[in-house]
């Protein structure tokens, strides 16, 4: 099944996957803590140091991309040593490792001003009248790029660093723009959450699917099936046969 290397495996985001993939595949974790799932094995390192990424995924298969600063009002300095460098370290370590396959977390924040618009803006804040979710504009993967942040242009640019490697070296680019993912399951945090929450399950499906099919530069949405998400899971269902199996609306009281 090969082995897979993952950077920032002793996240929220980190852990769920291993949890899953340790069933099937043996997993390299690059962090700077120890992973607390006792099937994987944790190189403790830093994914901003070149030499640390490139000797950790010798002989792997694939590579997930996970490790970054997460939080959305980042700084530009941050930003930039943990979220471009790393990614370009990744990258570079897949081409020089003969690895074909990078899964990389992008994140919904490479279109976050979409939120800026009409009925989008409305149903983050919970203003359902007169919206109908079976007629909400679907942002899909064709969409022109909008960042939000200095964090979002960071994940535009891990896209188009994929879309630069996939065509020059043919190393298959899976960006998955991730919603949101909580610590405790529920989507009950915030009125936001209930449409651009992705639980557990359904990351780690979209993960493990894109790791077992074969594909090229895609551009794949991670959220659960909630009644007013609006972004795309169909480009996900037909390449990889992605079926979130959650709906925030069932958490709603």
């Amino acid at each position: 099944m090969g082995k897979i290397f993952i950077t920032g495996g002793s996240g929220l985001i980190g852990s769920i996957v291993n949890k899953k993939l340790s069933k099937n595949h043996e997993i390299i974790n690059l962090d700077l803590y120890e992973s607390n799932i006792n099937s994987t094995k944790t190189i403790i390192g830093d994914m901003n140091n070149f030499e640390d990424v490139l000797s950790g995924s010798k002989g792997c298969s694939a590579i997930i991309h996970l490790g970054a600063v997460i939080e959305v009002n980042t700084s530009w300095e941050l930003v930039l040593k943990n979220n471009f460098e790393s990614t370009r370290n990744v990258y570079e370590s897949a081409r020089l490792n003969n690895i074909d396959k990078v899964i990389f977390a992008s994140s919904n924040h490479a279109v976050g001003l979409f939120e800026n618009d009409s009925p989008y803006k409305d149903i983050v804040k919970g203003n359902y009248d007169g919206l109908d979710p079976q007629n909400i504009p679907i942002i899909d993967h064709n969409v022109p790029i909008r960042p939000d942040s200095y964090y979002g242009i960071s994940k535009a640019y891990g896209e188009s660093l994929g879309r630069y490697y996939y065509e020059k070296f043919n190393i298959q680019s899976i960006n998955l723009r991730i919603g949101t993912v909580q610590k405790i399951d529920t989507p009950k945090n915030s009125v936001r959450h209930f449409a651009t929450w992705l639980a557990h399950d359904d990351i780690a499906q979209l993960v493990e699917k894109s790791i077992d099919n074969k594909l090229g530069f895609e551009i794949f949405y991670g959220v659960s099936n909630n009644k007013w998400r609006f972004w795309d899971i169909k480009n996900a269902y037909n390449k990889i046969g992605y079926e979130p199996t959650e709906n925030a609306e069932n958490y709603r009281k």
